[in-house]
């Protein structure tokens, strides 16, 4: 697929009485296309869907490696590069699927270096910037303890390919949520100056989970195709996983008010372009090299 101009739209943030559907252009895998309740339509579903896991550990893992070499902690440093590593891998393997599903010619290379900014489907809170190292974690633990919910239920679908790289996700997943979490109570529980930075992480990141368990039309149409996922299930397990660890930390779970969302269907936060300018640079600069 031919670079595009830019166009990352910046303030993705919206509440949740907002439209979401402003994705620009129109993939063709699978057998129909998803339209949102704004915009241009979507993608075939199955291919949408797996944009959407792949990318969220995509820009995910990227931002964890940001960290390398700039850890608190020399066995930290190499712990985050690790997680980002799995993240990473994660991705290549979706990303692959859902290129094998568009039946376009397109590898996982393809799809993380020469799509646009509006073309990804990641949620808005793995693109934030990466803060200090307990707005980091704080951010890597809610979406690790979200992780290993979604990789438990798709595990168990009846997509072979799905299902699959779920099974092996989980268990990096797992030691991801154990890490992290591990970080947060560390944190929350320690100094004054540690419990309050983290909280303020906290209520920074919050808005953003909302998003996480949002459900739309791609959700309902994948899950004919034999991935049915329980977002509310999910909802219920997070919330469990999170209040126990909150509790632990000494931490005050913010109150939940209008969430921030849209990256599902491409209306991002200006954070992402930055993002995307760093890490498919040398992809852009040499298009078609070979290492």
């Amino acid at each position: 697929m031919s670079a595009a101009k830019s166009a990352v739209r910046s303030g993705g943030g919206h509440d949740e009485g907002d439209d979401v559907g402003v994705a620009t252009g129109q993939a063709v895998a699978g057998t129909r296309s998803v339209a949102g309740t704004r915009g241009p339509v979507l993608g075939a579903p199955l291919f949408e869907y797996l944009l959407r896991l792949g990318d969220d550990r995509l820009i995910l893992g990227h931002r964890l490696s940001e960290w390398c070499g700039h850890g608190p902690i020399l066995e930290e440093d190499i712990a985050t590069a690790n997680m980002a590593l799995d993240l990473i891998g994660q991705a290549a393997s979706l990303l692959q699927l859902a290129g094998e599903a568009e039946g376009q010619g397109r590898d996982e290379d393809a799809l993380a270096y020469f799509r646009d900014g509006v073309l990804f489907r990641n949620c808005l809170m793995v693109e934030q910037p990466n803060g200090d190292f307990g707005q980091t974690m704080m951010r890597q633990f809610l979406f690790d303890a979200f992780s290993v919910l979604q990789w438990e239920a798709l595990a168990q679908v009846s997509h072979t390919g799905v299902a699959a790289i779920a099974a092996k996700s989980l268990k990096e997943a797992k030691y991801h949520l154990r890490h992290s979490s591990g970080w947060v109570v560390r944190l929350g529980d320690g100094t004054a100056e540690s419990q309050a930075r983290v909280q303020r992480a906290l209520d920074s990141v919050w808005r953003f989970t909302g998003e996480l368990f949002g459900r739309d039309a791609v959700d309902d149409a994948v899950a004919a195709l034999g991935i049915p996922v329980d977002q509310a299930a999910m909802k219920s397990g997070w919330d469990a996983i999170v209040d126990e660890v909150l509790a632990r930390a000494t931490l005050v779970r913010p109150a939940d008010g209008p969430m921030q969302r849209g990256g599902r269907t491409g209306r991002h936060t200006e954070h992402l372009g930055h993002l995307l300018a760093t890490m498919q640079i040398v992809a852009r600069s040499h298009p078609g090299a070979r290492w």
